[in-house]
């Protein structure tokens, strides 16, 4: 199948069906009991306004942007979210390599964008998925401690590149699309986490590092390594 063909080009996330039709008539349900319950209306006006704040966050982290990658993908490793670069380090990663790794993590926000995307063009070899905690996901053992999905992607050049998907205090739902044997790309989405969490990557040593500590990236977009 071309691969223009496969990226879902929807606009919002249809994992944000459900919670956006239940918030609106949930939101819908208040506000009436309070402009016909209250005949004072500035209780009215106040919750009117919070009202629409909340569902304008809610409707921006179901977001669903339709990004193109744009330029060659070889060896190239894309930021799999929007966020911030919180680890940039090497680390034994023991759960499925068993050596030492490059770790690039990126947390996600109530503000950012949650769709996930592959990291890198490939198969995808595991998928694989362990209950866990619900930590904050900036602290270092999220990464292991917390609930998580892994995905194993090998690249056209043979090399192995790990997606861990990982939920935080708030997320309680880690969705992934990825399964073994399927062919993969840069511009797909490869999952999605509710409401606050991170991604890390997981590359092989001498791979160059093109982020730093604190820098934002832009999911499918972001330039954060290149294989060599």
């Amino acid at each position: 199948m071309n691969r223009l063909k496969k990226i879902k080009k929807i606009r919002i996330h249809r994992e944000g069906t459900h919670p956006l039709t239940g918030g609106f008539l949930l939101l819908l349900a208040l506000n009436l009991v309070i402009y016909f319950g209250i005949e004072c209306k500035i209780p009215f006006y106040a919750t009117a306004l919070a009202s629409l704040v909340v569902y304008g966050i809610m409707v921006n982290f179901f977001r669903c942007p339709i990004r193109l990658f744009g330029q060659d993908t070889e060896n190239v490793v894309v930021a799999p979210a929007d966020g911030k670069i919180v680890v940039v380090e090497e680390v034994d990663e023991n759960e499925y390599f068993h050596d030492r790794r490059i770790m690039i993590s990126i947390f996600m926000s109530l503000v950012n964008v949650h769709a996930n995307w592959y990291p890198v063009d490939g198969v995808v070899k595991k998928v694989s998925h362990q209950n866990g905690k619900f930590m904050k996901a900036w602290l270092p053992k999220a990464s292991t401690d917390n609930e998580r999905s892994t995905i194993v992607i090998e690249t056209p050049g043979g090399q192995e590149v790990m997606a861990r998907q990982i939920a935080g205090a708030i997320a309680r739902r880690i969705v992934t699309y990825a399964e073994p044997g399927d062919d993969c790309y840069i511009d797909e989405h490869m999952g999605f986490i509710k409401f606050g969490s991170r991604v890390d990557v997981f590359l092989p040593l001498g791979t160059e590092v093109l982020v730093k500590l604190g820098q934002q990236t832009v999911g499918n977009q972001t330039m954060i390594a290149r294989l060599r």
